[in-house]
């Protein structure tokens, strides 16, 4: 039997196209995004990010902008970080809501 997925929330892969500006401290940067769900995203960037750090984002999206707060919650060396979502308005929730259940979704055919 294969090991239960513990996340509260499914991830999806969103296309090349969708972007994160991120800042942490003094480190800023602009990455594309392995993973995203409403609960966190995971940021390809090669920027050692300590775990905890708190992190400022921003999400260009096809519906807009997506501003939130996160904390790294893990780190890959050389390949990115895992920002578990903090704090966000209900506007940017909304937008970030509908973005992903417009990607999850498959286009009618």
């Amino acid at each position: 039997m294969s090991a239960v997925e513990q996340r509260a929330y499914p991830r999806i892969k969103p296309p090349s196209s969708v972007l994160g500006a991120w800042r942490s401290g003094m480190q800023r940067d602009v990455s594309n995004i392995e993973s995203l769900a409403v609960g966190g995203v995971f940021l390809r960037t090669k920027k050692k990010v300590a775990i905890r750090s708190l992190v400022q984002i921003l999400l260009d999206m096809p519906l807009g902008q997506v501003r939130g707060r996160g904390v790294v919650r893990r780190h890959q060396e050389h390949y990115g970080i895992a920002v578990q979502f903090i704090a966000m308005d209900p506007e940017d929730r909304g937008r970030l809501l509908r973005q992903i259940r417009d990607l999850s979704t498959p286009a009618a055919g």
